[in-house]
This record gives structure tokens, C-alpha cells and sequence, in this order.
């Protein structure tokens, strides 16, 4: 793994931050069924290898971030030689005692490299240190190398909501209990 800094995130990173490359490939989709039984509706989510990977657009709009970046709770950013090579974008409910993960971009090169990783351990400590006691992360259900290192790193499936995301996608929430 490089040896990478993580720190809140400044004014000059925010450039290279929106210059990332947001979209990512998947070779598999958690795919929804959605079946009323009776008085009971059964829903389940399956994964499903696609028939070829695929590339996925972000689902939020990296350009907003030069105009709401400092409107954030938080906004840690992975450094490598000087360079932001990731970022990790956080939104805390005091209300519900939990922090919400809104955004992890990684650059493509470093992807599965565990700067996601060590960007989410980052986001835990920040969430902890700010009373939070659940760290609740959205994903679309195409992307599967984020799901796969959300349940390495302990997050369990804990519900979603359709049409979530401005292209309409389904967002799977992953959450974990912090100490």
C-alpha cells in the first residue's frame, strides 16, 4: 500500500479533487426483486454477475463540489507526493447520532490499493470524534468493488431507497456501529 496522508481538506485541493475520475467499472450489480406476497411485500437483493463490465457514471455531479465543498460537515482528502488522490465526503445527523459517507472518489490508478480503505478507518475516527455512534454509507447497487470493501471493513447492508440518485438509481445503504 503507498503511504498515503489523510487530512481535511483545503482550498487548493478542491481542483484536483473535481478533476478525479469519478466513474468506475463493475462486473456485477446488486440487482432488486421486488414481490408482494399476499399482504407482505418481499424485497431481496441478489448479486448478479454482468455479462461484461461496465462503466458507471457518478452519480453526483463532481463540478458541485467547488461551490459546497466548505458547506460540508467534513471533507477529508488522501494525499500521496503532494498530490490529492482521493477524497471522502461526510455528512453528520446529531439528531440520529450517525454520519452519512456521501462521496469516496479514488484516482483510478490507486484504486484497490486501500486508499478507500484508509479513507473510510479516517472517516470513522472524524464520525467518532463528533459523537456519532453509526457510520451509514450510500452506494449505488452497480457498484460492487465499493460494496465488496464496504463489508470488508464490518458495514452491513441496512436498507436503501429507489430512485435515490438524479439518474434515478437505487441507493444501498451500508452502515456500521462505532465504539
Amino acid at each position: 500500500m503507498p503511504e498515503i496522508e489523510i487530512r481535511p481538506a483545503i482550498a487548493t485541493d478542491i481542483h484536483n479533487l473535481m478533476s478525479l475520475e469519478h466513474s468506475y467499472s463493475s462486473d456485477h450489480v446488486w440487482q432488486m426483486d421486488f414481490r408482494p406476497d399476499g399482504g407482505t411485500i418481499k424485497i431481496t437483493f441478489r448479486e448478479v454477475r454482468l455479462p461484461r463490465s461496465v462503466l458507471v457514471q457518478y452519480p453526483h455531479d463532481p463540478q458541485a463540489l467547488a461551490n459546497n465543498w466548505s458547506n460540508r460537515d467534513g471533507l477529508l482528502v488522501a494525499i500521496l507526493d503532494d498530490q490529492s488522490v482521493g477524497y471522502i465526503s461526510l455528512e453528520q445527523n446529531s439528531q440520529l447520532n450517525a454520519t452519512r459517507i456521501t462521496d469516496l472518489a479514488i484516482t483510478r490508478r490507486l484504486r484497490r490499493q486501500k486508499v478507500g480503505s484508509s479513507l473510510i478507518l479516517a472517516a470513522q475516527d472524524w464520525a467518532s470524534a463528533h459523537k456519532s455512534r453509526r457510520l451509514i454509507l450510500e452506494l449505488q447497487p452497480k457498484n460492487y468493488p465499493a460494496i465488496q470493501m464496504a463489508k470488508k471493513l464490518g458495514f452491513e447492508l441496512c436498507g436503501y431507497n429507489d430512485h435515490y440518485f438524479a439518474n434515478h438509481d437505487i441507493a444501498l445503504f451500508f452502515s456500521k456501529w462505532l465504539k
